[in-house]
């Protein structure tokens, strides 16, 4: 697993994802997308808490959904009936749970979409079962060759799934292409820290983590936030603002094995497969990730240029 450490140019090679990536991916998601639900509900991402609230361990689920509504508010959108999103596209969308809500808040349309179609399918029987299939739909497409025309979307956002694109220039790309001129991009991602002026590369212990993190989620190359502003910077993206939200999502993590402990958390434990358990085992190594600083979470956001 290589860590980068300088910009994306538009000549640098192409990165070879793993094989059998895809599938691996869909694969976990496929098996464990059930028994995180049972536990957590239908948002498959960290929430976001308040510094210090680590000894309460507040809802699981209204923290997740403070991620989003700090994510938009950091990138800015709009919520004047003539400025909001009209048309949103959710890439990465897991069961639809920040589909519906992304949705609800604006009175959009919003599509999902995601690897597993088991998620797909979940996620629509959801929404089907709330009376919403008239503004949310999700459906199983690669966020590296997503099946939207041109411009499309006037706000587009992945929660946590730049984490398994392999090649991240790719994935901004495709970001931007369906973004419509003047849309919003919004990108919430665990990356590594940013390296300092000294170093060519991450240490040993580092590189050495994330590799067994990788493992446990089908994760491809880690970047760091500056090669995230980078890549929007070579694709001509404007108003990049980034944040390090690794203190505020430090609760989520305990909060989760503390879920995983109770009543239904042990008899979900029951149902679940080789994948789930692997990645239940590497909830401890992210744990030890961001305590060493080497884990950020983080959000960066930027604009479409407007047509000229």
């Amino acid at each position: 697993m290589a860590a980068s450490s300088t910009a994306a140019e538009a000549s640098a090679p192409v990165p070879v994802p793993p094989a059998g990536l895809k599938e691996d991916i869909a694969g976990l998601y496929d098996e464990s997308s059930g028994v995180w639900e049972r536990i957590c509900g239908d948002h498959l991402h960290h929430g976001f808490y308040e510094p210090g609230d680590a000894a309460s361990v507040p809802d699981v689920r209204r923290a997740q959904i403070r991620t989003i509504d700090e994510a938009l508010a950091f990138a800015a959108v709009p919520d004047d009936p003539e400025k909001k999103p009209k048309m949103i596209v959710d890439v990465g969308c897991g069961i639809g749970g920040s589909s519906r809500y992304l949705a609800r808040k604006y009175g959009a349309q919003c599509t999902g979409i995601t690897l597993s179609r088991v998620q797909a399918e979940r996620g629509n029987a959801l929404t089907a079962a709330q009376c919403f299939s008239d503004k949310v739909s999700l459906q199983d497409a690669d966020a590296l060759d997503q099946p939207f025309p041109d411009g499309m979307f006037d706000l587009v956002c992945s929660m946590e799934s730049g984490e398994h694109m392999p090649d991240k220039t790719k994935f901004v790309s495709e970001l931007a292409r369906v973004a419509a001129p003047g849309g919003t991009i919004i990108i919430v991602t665990c990356c590594h820290r940013n390296l300092e002026p000294s170093e060519n590369s991450l240490k040993p212990d580092e590189l050495s983590l994330l590799k067994r993190i990788c493992n446990a989620y089908c994760l491809a190359d880690w970047c760091s936030p500056a090669d995230y502003v980078n890549i929007a910077k070579s694709l001509s993206l404007e108003d990049i603002r980034t944040a390090d939200w690794s203190e505020n999502v430090a609760p989520f993590w305990p909060a989760v094995i503390k879920l995983s402990l109770s009543w239904k958390g042990l008899t979900s434990a029951l149902t679940c497969g080789w994948k789930t358990i692997r990645g239940a085992m590497g909830i401890l190594l992210l744990i030890q990730g961001y305590r060493k600083g080497l884990i950020k979470f983080t959000i960066i956001t930027c604009r479409k240029p407007r047509a000229a």
